[in-house]
């Protein structure tokens, strides 16, 4: 499909979505970036978003690397690595696949769908990835850095954040006492074989916020919900 050929409200859709991200593309390659694979399995099995966001994440990784080098002569190859772990997290992806309303393009199955999957952070975040894939493999490497760098780059205005991502319970539990909330309180479920478990922690801070966070493990999983309610509570200050 050639992008003289695009009609129809989903083209425009697509169209919609490259005016926010001040890029255009193939849109055959766009729609494949926002497929999901619950969409892919409920369709006949058609391609999914996976290989792209696998793409997208090394591209992701090395913009932000070269950025965090360049403008922090200062900083120790450790602090330097925590700040960009902090800016590729899926966290700091999903607020970006939010700041920029990638939910409502990307292609869910209807339980994803049911279940809000336009709001995930794993899959905004995933999302996120798989754009940048496609912008590199469309426009070049020159044109998905450029992308990178207007998307990241408020996040790494926010000094407070690297602190919060670095120990996001403790920073989620600082937050909650300045309002005078109640503790975070946590639980986690869990799913999958012995050999290959997968969690999901939902914090709760009093009546102030809920968020929830995927990980292999049960450390991770409730590091990763805390790092998503601190973002939320920081947004709402």
């Amino acid at each position: 499909m050639t992008r003289t050929e695009r009609t129809g409200s989903e083209n425009r859709t697509l169209d919609e979505l490259q005016q926010t991200l001040q890029i255009e593309i193939d849109p055959a390659l766009l729609q494949l970036a926002l497929t999901h694979r619950s969409f892919a399995y409920e369709n006949g099995g058609i391609p999914t978003n996976e290989r792209l966001e696998f793409l997208g994440d090394s591209i992701l990784g090395q913009a932000v690397t070269v950025k965090l080098f360049r403008d922090h002569p200062d900083l120790d190859e450790g602090e330097l690595a925590k700040r960009r772990a902090s800016l590729v997290s899926s966290v700091a992806l999903a607020e970006v696949g939010r700041a920029i309303g990638v939910g409502r393009y990307i292609r869910l199955g209807r339980g994803e769908t049911l279940t809000g999957g336009a709001d995930k952070p794993s899959i905004l975040a995933d999302t996120v990835e798989a754009i940048i894939g496609a912008v590199y493999l469309d426009a070049g490497g020159d044109v998905a850095t450029g992308l990178v760098l207007r998307l990241i780059t408020p996040l790494m205005q926010d000094p407070e954040r690297f602190g919060a991502a670095m120990d996001p319970k403790t920073s989620l539990q600082e937050i909650a006492a300045r309002r005078s909330a109640p503790a975070p309180a946590y639980s986690v479920a869990e799913s999958g074989p012995d050999h290959n478990k997968h969690f999901v922690a939902t914090v709760t801070v009093g009546e102030l916020v809920q968020a929830s966070g995927e990980g292999s493990s049960k450390k991770q999983a409730e590091m990763a919900a805390a790092l998503e309610a601190w973002t939320l509570l920081n947004g709402a200050n």
